[in-house]
């Protein structure tokens, strides 16, 4: 799971609203790391079910932040995907580019071994000792593959805006036969972005924003670069650029079998 993708602007003052179902079996709250005050927002938004509140913040650092429940146990709420992003845009706004797109990782800890069938509950043990069965993106294995594969066009700049719910892996976020020509790197737009970057770190609860324009059309894929994590526990998306060959840049001149990069 994932929550939505929230954007404001810096100077904005927002109003944000948080109600707990009533059929929920938890008290729920929200820490949202742009908010400057007691816990995010988390210290006056611990409600139970059936219960509602509301705060009121100002956006004043540009950046691209995580939020998550921030109720005990605070692990098994992020465990169970209880987190999103949160974009703050200078006063300017962001660069133009021609796509956008929102990619979140995070790890689920059951009981059952990876891909074992049926309702798998949280096993707390694997919690506590760091030992996911699964990293994904957006929430579930595949959620970036088939019909959830990105798109774009050749010559056009991607965008993407990519969190690390965690709550415990960093993330050695990569896009297979891409280079990202900007990154910023743990979402700060204070400074000077780094530039031709092949594999950026993301922090459990961090976040960072990373800029391409695709030159050849292709499959590309998405991956966390701990590479076990994308090819057999899920961290694993594709973008997939339409558009005309380019020899000048790439060109095949003795096909192989096939393999695993791009396919």
């Amino acid at each position: 799971m994932r929550g939505p993708f929230v954007r404001v602007r810096v100077g904005d003052l927002v109003e944000l609203r948080l109600s707990n179902h009533h059929g929920s079996r938890n008290p729920h709250s929200i820490d949202l790391h742009a908010v400057t005050g007691p816990g995010g927002g988390a210290a006056v938004t611990q409600l139970g079910p059936g219960q509602a509140g509301a705060f009121e913040w100002k956006a004043m650092n540009p950046g691209l932040f995580v939020y998550h429940c921030a109720t005990p146990s605070v692990p098994a709420h992020i465990a169970n995907g209880m987190y999103g992003l949160i974009l703050v845009e200078p006063e300017k706004g962001l660069p133009r580019v021609d796509r956008e797109y929102y990619v979140m990782q995070g790890e689920f800890y059951t009981k059952g071994k990876t891909l074992a069938p049926g309702l798998q509950a949280l096993d707390a043990a694997k919690l506590t000792s760091e030992r996911p069965e699964y990293v994904v993106f957006n929430g579930r294995m595949g959620a970036l593959m088939d019909d959830g594969t990105l798109k774009a066009k050749v010559g056009e700049t991607v965008r993407l805006f990519v969190g690390n719910g965690g709550p415990n892996l960093i993330s050695s976020f990569h896009v297979i036969g891409e280079i990202f020509d900007t990154v910023y790197t743990e979402a700060a737009m204070g400074g000077t972005p780094a530039r031709n970057v092949q594999t950026t770190l993301v922090p459990a609860g961090g976040a960072a924003i990373v800029e391409m324009t695709v030159q050849v059309p292709g499959r590309f894929l998405l991956v966390d670069h701990s590479i076990v994590r994308a090819m057999e526990k899920g961290a694993l998306g594709a973008l997939e650029v339409a558009g005309a060959e380019r020899p000048e840049v790439f060109r095949v001149l003795t096909p192989g079998a096939g393999g695993t990069g791009g396919h």
